[in-house]
């Protein structure tokens, strides 16, 4: 969860009481959130002769981006205390003639496609203000918008600005300005060498180092305003001297981009001449249809249940009583006018960590107070866990393959192409394997489709063991899957592997045999079998035939010739290839660096259940 530090005596100020530690961690612990550290009775660096005030060091939840400075907590915390009443956040017609527009072009589908903007009028800085207006853009940076690659903030001086603004994308070459507090104009191509090693900027540069062109807002007078996600332009940096702040925020997903947006305005909207409001930017968008208005601010409208928030609490509050419990954390609620058991919840525009009804329920727990509920004996609802059949059956094959002599091993999911392909002689034919879009090593590129290359790894590392080495692993692989809505799956293999002086083959037979007579499963003659007729992985229909398992010769690269077999399954009248066992051809020992012959079983469990 991030930390935020906080001015202890200006947040007591700004909450109109001067808390003990204990009455402030007790304060903290009722809206959900904690304190981490009070440095009020510890050593303080001393600056320009000065010591620094005490800090109240807080912990806030990963999700609750409006508490990410202090404006936000103190605004939270006063709402929750009944101190002021949940703030309306307005959007307001322009001051100026012209309506602020931002005109994006095409070419920044390339490389950063999505921009919003905001205009806060009437600002009033100090100097405390204005770093926790930095300071949350930093927060925001590194939380949400995951180190800049998802979406990036820049804030100008409105007044040293003219719109129309424009939204484009140019050669590095193409692009030459002054950057933020520098004397010197360079072009973009300059500025990623200037910048490579510098620790704060530097670990930014690689977001569009490698594109093509770069993102890059002009005003109308062709004055660059930023490089984003990189560092603004001189030109327009804000001053504590300025009033009229300009909001440019560029992204690569859509919904953190409008949350970054509301939380940057929401927050310091609060400092406006006109409390709360924000003048909108329009965005012109034409070649993706994305031409709006930004922000909106409107809340969104939720249902909640009256009888689910008054059971899963304890309460029985009527749904007057609830709506006003929910307005300590900001939410205008009132009774539906439709059914008397609903109420209709305005979400602030600063929560878009509410997705559901639970969400409702959980702050109306807050807002009553978690002490104080309802103190009852679990009756009706009590239930008792118990293993997926999964896992069930994957402890009865841990199990027999341990009291057959073979010990288990837990690599990990993520290999390298390499090693689930190639080294195994096979091949990708692309529509199975989920690879990693940023990988940062050449060991973790994709989700394993085998076990194998996972076991293999582990005797290439234990060359020094005496041989032989009986290992084996019950774990998932994954699977692209387009007909699911996250697009794969994970399956449940049982994988061994035998590596000795000999080659084991009849031992890995051996342990297929004993697993599958424990799973009740009879091994078939090949007069039960298909007579030859061999079946791939997809399910067959053949009813009239007897269940049970058998075993076929395969010829595939990854296996001696002539000394591998798949195994098959026919279950409930449906049969087909469930894995398959043989001896590694030497050129798969060659590439994992393995001397001994080595043989191998792996079978999908999963079909068993």
């Amino acid at each position: 969860m991030p930390t935020i530090g906080v001015d202890k005596y200006k947040l007591f100020e700004a909450l109109g009481k001067k808390f003990t530690t204990e009455e402030f961690d007790d304060l903290c612990f009722d809206y959900g959130i904690e304190l981490d550290e009070d440095t009020e009775n510890q050593e303080r660096p001393v600056v320009n002769g000065v010591q620094e005030p005490p800090q109240l060091k807080i912990e806030i939840p990963a999700n609750r981006y409006d508490m990410l400075c202090f404006e936000g907590i103190a605004l939270n915390l006063n709402v929750f205390l009944g101190r002021i009443p949940p703030p309306k956040y307005r959007i307001v017609e322009p001051k100026s003639a012209d309506e602020p527009t931002i005109v994006v072009k095409p070419e920044t589908a390339q490389v950063r496609p999505l921009v919003a903007g905001a205009v806060l009028r009437g600002i009033k800085f100090d100097q405390d203000r204005y770093n926790s207006f930095i300071a949350l853009q930093d927060k925001l940076h590194a939380n949400l918008a995951r180190n800049r690659t998802l979406v990036s903030i820049g804030t100008h001086d409105l007044d040293t600005v003219k719109g129309p603004f424009t939204y484009e994308a140019q050669p590095p070459r193409d692009i030459s300005f002054r950057p933020l507090n520098q004397e010197k104009e360079m072009n973009a191509e300059e500025l990623m060498s200037y910048y490579e090693n510098d620790k704060h900027l530097g670990r930014f540069l690689h977001i569009i180092r490698d594109a093509p062109v770069y993102p890059v807002i002009y005003d109308a007078n062709r004055v660059v305003c930023s490089l984003p996600p990189i560092i603004n332009g001189d030109h327009s940096k804000i001053t504590l001297n300025t009033t009229n702040i300009f909001i440019e925020i560029t992204a690569t997903d859509l919904t953190k981009l409008q949350i970054v947006t509301d939380m940057m305005v929401t927050m310091f909207s609060e400092y406006c001449t006109e409390q709360f409001t924000v003048e909108p930017v329009k965005i012109v968008s034409e070649h993706n249809n994305l031409t709006r208005v930004t922000p909106s601010l409107k809340p969104r409208v939720a249902q909640a249940e009256v009888d689910y928030m008054n059971s899963c609490t304890g309460l029985g509050e009527s749904p007057e009583g609830l709506c006003k419990l929910l307005s300590k954390m900001a939410y205008h609620a009132k009774p539906s006018t439709s059914d008397k058991n609903l109420l209709d919840v305005e979400v602030p525009i600063t929560r878009p960590d509410v997705l559901h009804q639970c969400d409702i329920m959980e702050d109306l727990a807050v807002c009553y107070g978690f002490n104080n509920l309802p103190r009852t004996a679990p009756s009706r609802s009590a239930t008792v866990g118990g293993p997926l059949m999964v896992n069930k059956l994957s402890d009865i094959v841990r199990i027999e393959a341990a009291m057959a002599g073979w010990s288990e091993v837990m690599p990990l999911i993520l290999c390298s192409h390499e090693e689930n392909f190639e080294w195994l002689n096979r091949k990708d034919d692309g529509t199975k394997v989920i690879r990693l879009a940023n990988p940062k090593t050449l060991e973790y590129q994709v989700v394993r489709t085998s076990l194998l290359p996972g076991l293999l790894k582990t005797i290439r590392e234990n060359k020094g063991h005496s041989v032989p080495i009986k290992i084996f692993e019950v774990s998932d692989v994954g699977f692209k899957d387009e007909s699911l809505e996250r697009k794969a799956h994970n399956e449940r293999h049982f994988a061994a592997a035998w590596c000795g002086r000999n080659s084991g083959f009849e031992v890995v037979h051996g342990l297929l045999d004993r697993v599958l007579s424990m799973l009740r499963t009879a091994f078939l003659t090949n007069e039960e079998g298909l007579h030859g007729k061999s079946i791939d992985y997809e399910v067959r229909e053949n009813p009239g035939k007897p269940d049970g398992y058998w075993i076929e010769e395969l010829n595939e690269d990854t296996f001696f010739a002539g000394h591998a077999a798949s195994v098959y399954l026919r279950l409930g009248g449906k049969e087909r290839r469930i894995g398959e066992f043989g001896i590694l051809h030497p050129s798969v020992l060659e590439k994992f660096e393995i001397r001994y012959p080595v043989s191998t079983l792996e079978i999908n469990l999963e079909v068993f259940l």
